[in-house]
């Protein structure tokens, strides 16, 4: 497949088992895509990762700045109307399986984004239908994400893996610890309402137990990916930055 032995040792390193087929696929899709001609090895350890934050709001035509950035407690009414979606519902159901507890430890992996166009809450609360500039690469840093997760979740590293999704990080959290809650910081680098609401595909929420932490970072380190620690689950709570958002039966049954 065109891989050095040393890269073939390096992606064992990073998944901790023998890789796929497809694995392998997507890893060398990767490279190709990146249009460097060097190792795949050289390639992985070369990868520079840091928070991106886009300074535009929508094909150019207005700055995010001259859309006030709303209060915590603002924050609140808008979670609650974005939570009534039906496809959020669906997802909100098939969690529960989960058998999540509390004090479990919450990450997000991938990049923070700044970026909010073109989500349900650019169009449902700031009535914006524009279309978001196009970031590129997602696919690719999806499919390598989701295969370091699986690879973390085979090897019982971490209790369970999703997707941000509708209805941004804020939603697809609710989703992911229901029936529990979740108390969370949002990074003072970012909008508010683009971090909790924002639909930027290759952000992954991660759950796992305290005593897998250092563990967990060494993987994310070794996999040259971003991820930023977010908060615990909670009982049947939901926290933001330290105001109570309420309970997480108001949010599941609002839909």
């Amino acid at each position: 497949m065109g891989i050095s032995r040393q890269a073939f040792d390096e992606v064992l390193d990073i998944i901790g088992r023998q890789p796929t087929i497809d694995e392998l696929s997507t890893l060398l899709a990767m490279w190709e895509s990146n249009g460097k001609q060097q190792s795949l090895y050289g390639w992985l350890r070369g990868q520079h990762h840091v928070v991106e934050r886009n300074d535009y709001l929508y094909s150019g035509q207005a700055d995010h700045k001259s859309i006030r950035e709303p209060r915590v407690k603002e924050c609140v009414e808008l979670a609650k109307e974005l939570s009534r979606d039906s496809r959020f519902s669906s997802a909100t159901r098939l969690s529960r399986a989960t058998g999540f507890s509390t004090g479990l430890l919450l990450y997000m992996v991938g990049n923070v984004s700044g970026e909010f166009a073109g989500s349900e809450y650019a169009r449902r609360c700031l009535h914006l239908v524009e279309a978001p500039m196009a970031t590129g690469g997602h696919e690719e840093d999806c499919q390598y994400i989701e295969m370091i997760l699986g690879a973390l979740r085979e090897g019982e590293l971490v209790l369970g893996s999703a997707p941000v999704e509708q209805g941004g990080l804020f939603c697809s959290l609710l989703a992911f610890t229901a029936p529990l809650g979740f108390d969370i910081l949002v990074p003072r680098e970012v909008r508010l309402d683009a971090f909790l609401f924002g639909e930027e595909r290759g952000r992954y929420l991660v759950a796992l137990e305290e005593r897998q932490d250092d563990a967990f970072l060494l993987k994310m380190d070794d996999a040259r990916l971003n991820c930023c620690f977010l908060g615990r689950t909670t009982k049947n709570r939901v926290v933001v930055d330290g105001y109570d958002f309420g309970p997480t039966a108001e949010y599941l049954s609002a839909n």
